[in-house]
């Protein structure tokens, strides 16, 4: 097993991709890690947030396909935040260090809540152009935890590791599957006591989406019919929180799909994205899009601009 930390692709990536670290706070401990790939003359990129498990590199997939494509992505891993308002801060600072004025946001489970706060975080001045949201969650409560979510940070890392295994696929899996939960498992052995620890308070703290905030950001809900760690009764939360969300459904991938039907995954954020081609918010160098194409978003603009004027 563990056949994707000696894959090929992977150690592509990690020859060719350097991982960048910035300090964007006062307290000089608060490291954020990031790859930062395609086209530095795009300035709304895609960026993937990852789960509670997750460090950067889960994404490799997605950022090799995505600028081969002529995208810009950039995939982070977060630093120790012990509550939303101050992940939410640290991250517009981020944004600011990098000049970037809106992105699009991927957000993983963890991610996807993050991503949801952020939007919410910033509704007034707006810095989400749009977001995909896989396998994620509007309203920590679903995980019955918010009770324990102020102890976490007492907890030795061996704990802390059991309960997120926890939630990790359990029965039998595909040969491709079972790499990707190898691979996870691994990140998660990577992480130390308070990155853990303040992950899953923020996975568990009592907090939930106000949709009236974030409503007009076009969203995409992507999630898997076979066994992940989202509830039926999240999924149908979702769906009911942004009813016009475009829906990416995959028949398999449980908790990963980026790492185990990456492919998939990457046609449907292409698909998400090309709504924006031809536009200031483009995560595409523009020399990379036909004009055929172009033309056709074009008219779909000018109907769209003409359906909100009536």
């Amino acid at each position: 097993m563990g056949e994707i930390k000696v894959s090929p692709d992977y150690n592509w990536f990690r020859s060719t991709v350097p991982l960048k670290k910035i300090i964007v706070d006062d307290d000089d401990s608060k490291v954020w890690a990031l790859y930062d790939a395609g086209p530095k003359i795009i300035r709304c990129p895609l960026i993937f947030l990852p789960p509670v498990s997750g460090t950067a590199d889960v994404f490799f997939q997605q950022i090799l396909a995505l600028t081969g494509w002529g995208y810009r992505v950039i995939a982070l891993q977060y630093p120790v935040y012990w509550d939303h308002l101050e992940f939410c801060d640290g991250f517009r600072k981020l944004l600011d260090h990098l000049q970037l004025d809106k992105v699009h946001l991927f957000g993983a489970s963890l991610g996807g809540f993050l991503a949801q706060k952020f939007a919410e975080y910033t509704h007034k001045s707006p810095r989400v152009q749009s977001l995909i949201l896989c396998n994620s969650f509007s309203d920590t409560s679903i995980f019955n935890q918010t009770w324990t979510a102020n102890s976490f940070w007492l907890m030795p890392a061996f704990m802390l590791k059991k309960i997120v295994l926890g939630n990790f696929a359990s029965g039998p899996v595909d040969p491709v599957m079972a790499d990707g939960i190898d691979f996870m498992v691994d990140k998660l052995e990577s992480l130390g006591q308070s990155e853990l620890a303040s992950r899953l308070t923020l996975n568990c703290q009592n907090s939930y989406v106000e949709p009236h905030k974030i409503r007009d950001i076009p969203v995409t809900i992507m999630d898997v019919f076979d066994q992940s760690a989202l509830s039926t009764e999240a999924k149908e939360e979702m769906y009911k929180l942004y009813p016009n969300a475009r829906r990416a459904h995959l028949k398999t991938g449980g908790n990963f799909p980026y790492l185990c039907r990456s492919a998939e995954v990457n046609v449907y954020i292409q698909i998400h994205l090309l709504q924006f081609h031809g536009t200031r918010y483009a995560a595409i160098d523009p020399s990379m899009v036909s004009s055929e194409e172009l033309e056709v978003q074009k008219i779909k603009l000018h109907s769209s601009g003409e359906q909100e004027q009536q």
